[in-house]
């Protein structure tokens, strides 16, 4: 199958589970199906209130299941703002430009981008650490987005010992973080 298609399944699939998402569920069912069967059969039997509940719990509370890919590199600092406006410099580079209304490292953004031009797989690969931080987070939370970013962490080139230190790295230390104007 097209990794593109792919991508901009999950990049709906991650999406907040409003209407828009419900109605674009056959499509996907019909376009990507084999490869999101598990976790197109996990929401099946959910209620809509019940899937936009569990996606709120999972990605607004819980910091290691965060869908913003910088925040596993810069945390919480001043340096994730030159990150972001890094970001869309090279949206914009590539002849993309981002949406106003959501971060550029926001992870279906980027696998919309990366469904549409090559630059945004590299974007990916450069998160790998952080998809397998959110795999493993997701995972252990039982939550079926983590059958999501298996596919995508699947569909990406196999991590490198350096990437899988990275992943352990962050998992052990989480994301960095700063104290602005306070006392050591």
């Amino acid at each position: 199958m097209n990794k593109a298609v792919i991508w901009q399944a999950a990049a709906h699939l991650l999406a907040y589970p409003d209407e828009r998402f419900h109605h674009r569920l056959p499509l996907i069912r019909e376009a990507a199906e084999p490869h999101f069967a598990a976790f197109l059969t996990r929401i099946a039997d959910l209620e809509a209130g019940d899937l936009a509940a569990h996606y709120v719990e999972t990605f607004d509370l819980h910091r290691r299941c965060c869908l913003y890919l910088t925040y596993y590199t810069d945390g919480d600092t001043r340096r994730r703002g030159a990150s972001l406006a890094a970001l869309k410099q090279r949206y914009r580079a590539a002849g993309w430009e981002p949406l106003e209304d959501e971060l550029p490292d926001f992870l279906p953004v980027v696998l919309e981008f990366a469904a549409l031009d090559p630059a945004g797989v590299a974007l990916l690969k450069e998160h790998r650490s952080g998809l397998e931080l959110l795999l493993t987070a997701l995972t252990e939370l039982g939550s079926p987005y983590a059958e999501v970013i298996a596919v995508v962490c699947a569909a990406l080139p196999p991590l490198t010992a350096a990437e899988r230190a990275a992943a352990h790295r962050l998992a052990a230390e989480g994301a960095p973080a700063e104290t602005v104007g306070g006392y050591l």
